[in-house]
């Protein structure tokens, strides 16, 4: 079976990913900046390779294995609050990965037939209009704001990729939905005392994606050779900041919580410039990866978060 190497799967994508990838018969192979400093036990056909970006450094033997690459690797955008060093980490984390991808391709001998990069729905502005009825589609062109020119520059410093004669597809990620990290946990903390926090208005539009369905967007990316370019990674049925929190609130709490709006002062005091994202209204198509043949085993918010409901993770 073909092999996979994954750049940031000991993240909470990555780490969902390599387990799928492993248990439809792929090798995958992990980079990582801890690989051989131990903590990291054995899994059935996983693998861990040394990769530095800072010293540009890359394990040439796991390039050489290699039949795709999936890159996942960057800072954490909601990690920390957004200093100036903080967004230089973010934005340097993504495009010198890229850089360090494709210096690995045309320095070692390599089989890899496509590189599948991950990018945000960051690259879109705000809606005009909310609701919006015309959603971003993938060829509107980045926002100017932070979290624009970062995916901007992130998506570009992985094209050269394509000069290599290699295969690229850059799936647009919308916040993704899972028990094991990620914006749910941080909904999830106001429920557990009974408090369903609504941000803001709560009428800005999220655009989401359950992980089973990304991470199944990311093997179809893999085994579909007709995929190429930029693709929207995120549900058909985007909702609103109050439809999804209550929709979680109903399914951890049936009727026992109390639903309370966040200020947007507040978030602005607590986060920093970091709660224009937070704040923003974006609405992003899904057409585009529906008319590739997609499936989506979670489409809607309520199948989405009572699945992860009732699925909690393993302690």
């Amino acid at each position: 079976m073909a092999t996979v190497l994954i750049t940031g799967g000991t993240g909470m994508i990555g780490t969902a990913l390599g387990k799928l990838l492993s248990e439809k018969g792929y090798e995958v192979i992990v980079l990582t900046r801890n690989a051989g400093k131990g903590g990291r036990a054995p899994e059935e056909g996983i693998s861990y390779a040394g990769w530095d970006i800072t010293r540009q450094t890359i394990d040439a033997a796991a390039v050489q294995k290699a039949d795709y690459i999936v890159h996942l690797a960057g800072a954490g955008v909601a990690d920390k609050r957004w200093s100036a060093k903080r967004k230089k980490e973010i934005a340097d984390s993504r495009s010198c990965g890229c850089g360090l991808i494709i210096k690995a391709l045309k320095e070692t001998p390599n089989k890899v037939k496509a590189v599948i990069s991950a990018s945000g729905v960051g690259w879109y502005g705000p809606d005009p209009v909310v609701p919006n009825p015309k959603p971003f589609v993938e060829n509107d062109k980045a926002h100017t704001d932070f979290l624009g020119e970062t995916c901007r520059l992130w998506e570009a410093a992985i094209k050269p990729v394509t000069a290599l004669g290699k295969r690229l597809v850059i799936l647009r990620t919308g916040i993704t939905l899972s028990n094991t990290g990620g914006a749910l946990t941080e909904f999830k903390k106001p429920l557990h005392m009974g408090v369903a926090a609504i941000l803001g208005s709560g009428s800005q539009i999220v655009s989401w994606v359950h992980i089973d369905d990304l991470c199944r967007m990311y093997l179809k990316a893999i085994e579909d050779h007709a995929m190429e370019g930029v693709y929207n990674a995120v549900s058909p049925k985007p909702v609103s900041n109050k439809a999804l929190t209550l929709a979680l609130a109903k399914a951890m709490r049936g009727k026992f919580y109390l639903p309370l709006h966040v200020p947007s002062f507040l978030l602005k005091l607590v986060l920093g410039e970091m709660s224009i994202e937070v704040l923003k209204s974006a609405t992003v198509s899904a057409n585009k990866i529906r008319t590739a043949g997609f499936d989506f085993i979670y489409p809607s918010i309520e199948a989405a978060v009572n699945a992860l409901n009732n699925h909690p993770p393993a302690p």
